[in-house]
């Protein structure tokens, strides 16, 4: 629960969901709008967080366990929220994150099939009852989204212009989505799936459309 006076808006979704460009665009439409907003990420979000970032996304797509990808996740995490996320909210800020607890819950939990009450055991540890506001999942096939992802790496393609996640196989990836749809079932009042295979200009629009009607946000 967030007891702060700013509000935590996260966004999720599988590879290629568009969420580096939605978020782009929402801080935009916030700081137009005259709204106080920051923009982080996960992994990373704080200088901490962002060295262990590294470790979790380059490199052999088997090179971590599951348990032990969630154990760097969670490391990160508790740095971000320590020296980014909770200050901000304290001070009346709106916190954007592309991505945050959800995604260990559903990468780990569902796309590597693991404990997934270790999982909330962990996040317990280290967030107590915090959650976000609003979770927004752009939802997309996986086979779109890891086209798009192939699509935007072909003309300057390196080993590590994809991440271990990307690299991972389409059953995965499946199950990811299928996991995200499942927390959106589970918690529909802090979830928001929007059809991200819509046009961009219609995302956003959505996006912002909850973000009034859920949280009052003074978006056009």
């Amino acid at each position: 629960m967030n007891q702060f006076s700013g509000k935590f808006i996260t966004f999720e979704g599988g590879e290629g969901s568009g969420k580096s460009t939605q978020i782009k665009m929402l801080l935009n439409a916030m700081h137009e709008a005259g709204m106080e907003a920051i923009r982080t990420r996960e992994p990373g979000g704080s200088e901490g967080a962002e060295e262990i970032r590294n470790l979790i996304l380059l490199g052999d797509k088997n090179k971590w366990d599951g348990e032990t990808e969630a154990l760097l996740f969670f490391a990160a995490r508790r740095d971000h929220l320590v020296r980014t996320i909770w200050p901000a909210l304290k001070a009346g800020v709106w916190v954007v994150s592309d991505r945050y607890v959800d995604c260990t819950r559903v990468y780990q939990g569902y796309g590597r099939e693991g404990d997934k009450e270790g999982i909330e055991t962990l996040y317990r540890f280290i967030a107590g009852d915090f959650e976000s506001d609003l979770t927004f999942v752009l939802d997309i096939p996986s086979e779109v989204g890891l086209g798009r992802v192939m699509a935007r790496t072909q003309d300057n393609w390196t080993p590590d212009s994809i991440n271990r996640f990307e690299k991972q196989e389409l059953e995965f990836h499946k199950r990811v989505r299928e996991g995200y749809l499942d927390l959106a079932r589970k918690n529909p009042h802090r979830f928001a799936v929007i059809d991200a295979s819509k046009d961009i200009e219609s995302v956003q629009a959505e996006i912002c459309k909850v973000l009034r009607e859920r949280l009052g946000a003074p978006l056009t």
